[in-house]
């Protein structure tokens, strides 16, 4: 304060001077104001620099030693930087009545001016804190299970939308409840302005609630414009990594209004399906005689037990043997469904359904091991005396 008194003593000092040198009163008043209003915001910007140096540059240094998540995660969105801009917008709004004694309009101004620069500085400190107390969320492996950037968003959008209305209450100088009953009459325009963000939001509380999708969920839409992995679930979109590398992005609301597929299920289950049908030509389906059977049962020592207790088929030994092998093999989960069944004829002959649950799930390996079994199964057909339809 003291400072402030000798501040204030040099402004009646050069208004004295000024005075003497002939200028009129009243310019020598607005310099005089001018000069000490300038000194106020040069000190204020002064402690500013100090305390960003010493309890900023403090904080980091601290940091480097000793890295903690939530001190680096201040630092790194500015959260201590932006707070420290409040000081001085404090100090100067304080000390402006020293400098515009007589000129109320320029402190009225001048005050208002300050207002808003405090108000912002708060805004952006909380925004700041927002988006840490996020990044510390999705550091922690449950985000993948409830992702909260959409929430955040809405919390950012509310923030914003009532810092706006505080910096123009005080910029009309008119209280913020007069505004925000003046915008309840327009409650429709604003529904109007921010449909997809509300929409979003509601989408977004559904998606989360009701665990329809997730951080890293496969997800196929039957429209074909997308099929991947979900990246990330923001308030307005779900961006989705295609197979191809290309990106998709689609409204949260799309996806609770329209069917798609989430693959999730099969990936934290114990197999991944196959479900295939291998096609015989109906005109080599017949009866097998006792030396045939012997003959397969030599051939292969899955059917070496093998004991009908009537006449078999062709047909009947080789869905036999395909239900054996694929019992013998370790990748195919034998504690999920396996079935080996004949379906109706059609005109492209006797359909085997072959139906079982790999245990590798990853794309790549699964397509190749369905394809290596496929290719068994067709391969040994003929040494059962069928044949495969080809449509010919």
């Amino acid at each position: 304060m003291d400072n402030m008194n000798n501040v204030r003593t040099l402004g009646g000092w050069m208004n004295d001077l000024l005075t003497s040198w002939g200028l009129p009163p009243r310019y020598a008043d607005m310099i005089d104001e001018m000069v000490v209003a300038a000194l106020i915001i040069l000190l204020a910007v002064a402690l500013n620099y100090f305390f960003q140096a010493v309890v900023a540059g403090g904080i980091r240094r601290y940091t480097r030693r000793f890295p903690r998540q939530w001190t680096t995660l201040l630092m790194e969105r500015k959260a201590v930087h932006h707070l420290l801009h409040v000081v001085p917008g404090i100090l100067i709004y304080l000390f402006l009545p020293l400098a515009f004694v007589k000129g109320n309009e320029m402190l009225d101004f001048s005050q208002r001016v300050c207002m808003i620069y405090i108000i912002v500085a708060v805004l952006l400190t909380l925004n700041a804190l927002l988006l840490v107390m996020l990044d510390v969320y999705n550091s922690k492996e449950v985000r993948k299970n409830h992702p909260i950037r959409g929430f955040v968003q809405v919390l950012q959008v509310a923030l914003f939308f009532v810092g706006g209305i505080l910096v123009v209450s005080v910029l009309i100088d008119k209280s913020p409840v007069y505004l925000f009953t003046g915008l309840g009459a327009s409650a429709a325009v604003l529904m109007l302005v921010f449909k997809d963000s509300i929409l979003g939001f509601v989408a977004g509380v559904q998606l989360s609630a009701n665990d329809m999708l997730r951080i890293g969920d496969w997800v196929t839409l039957p429209n074909g414009s997308a099929d991947g992995i979900v990246q990330e679930i923001t308030l307005n979109t779900v961006k989705i990594q295609n197979w191809d590398n290309t990106i998709t992005t689609i409204p949260p609301y799309t996806m609770v209004n329209s069917t798609f597929q989430n693959w999730r299920g099969m990936q934290e289950s114990g197999g991944r399906r196959v479900d295939k049908r291998i096609w015989l030509d109906l005109d080599t389906v017949r009866f097998s005689p006792a030396d045939e059977v012997e003959r397969l049962k030599r051939e292969f020592p899955l059917l070496a037990d093998y004991a009908p207790e009537t006449q078999p088929t062709n047909s009947q030994l080789y869905r036999t043997y395909i239900e054996r092998y694929l019992t013998s093999l370790p990748v195919v989960n034998q504690e999920l469904d396996l079935i080996i069944a004949q379906k109706e004829p059609t005109e492209h002959g006797l359909p085997i359904r072959v139906y079982f649950f790999s245990r590798v799930k990853a794309w790549k390996e699964y397509e190749r091991i369905q394809s290596d079994i496929f290719d068994h199964l067709l391969a040994v057909a003929p040494r059962f005396g069928l044949k495969l339809y080809q449509g010919i």
